[in-house]
């Protein structure tokens, strides 16, 4: 068998969700704080995917990972919540595109803002370098293909 360390296997990805989950969990706290209560991390995957070109619903459901209908019932929430609105396309009338609002490109600027403060506060606790270690290490195992937007999809509807 050989020595695999102290923890058990199972101990491995509960740690790395909780780490996933510590981090996320605060950003949306820090996002209610600042003026956006109903941001769920689907949202910020979905606003992520529509970009800044923006996107159709079949092809945020392509790069989500989900179908066209769920990405449909993402974007009407994002609609109803003021981050995305739908439009025509100017190249092809028939499509709609769906484009984020200033509101939805606040969210995502204050998202990164907040993502760069918890990093900060893991290298006040872990030092440069071991957050960096980390950094590394994962990239080290994780494929570069893990990394992708379609990660809310993985986690069920």
């Amino acid at each position: 068998m050989g020595d695999h360390g102290d923890e058990p296997g199972w101990m491995l990805p509960l740690l790395l969700f909780g780490g996933f989950r510590t981090l996320v969990d605060r950003l949306h706290a820090e996002l209610a704080q600042q003026g956006h209560p109903d941001v769920r991390p689907a949202y910020g995957f979905a606003m992520q995917a529509i970009g800044r070109d923006g996107a159709t619903a079949s092809e945020l459901g392509r790069r989500l990972g989900v179908s066209k209908q769920a990405a449909g019932k993402t974007v009407d929430r994002l609609v109803e919540l003021g981050y995305a609105e739908r439009s025509a396309d100017a190249a092809d009338a028939r499509r709609k595109l769906v484009r984020l609002t200033p509101r939805g490109y606040d969210v995502l600027a204050r998202s990164a803002a907040v993502f760069e403060q918890l990093r900060a506060e893991w290298v006040e606790q872990l030092g440069v370098d071991g957050v960096r270690a980390v950094e590394a290490n994962l990239r080290a195992v994780v494929p570069a293909t893990a990394v992708r937007l379609d990660a809310a999809s993985w986690f069920g509807p």
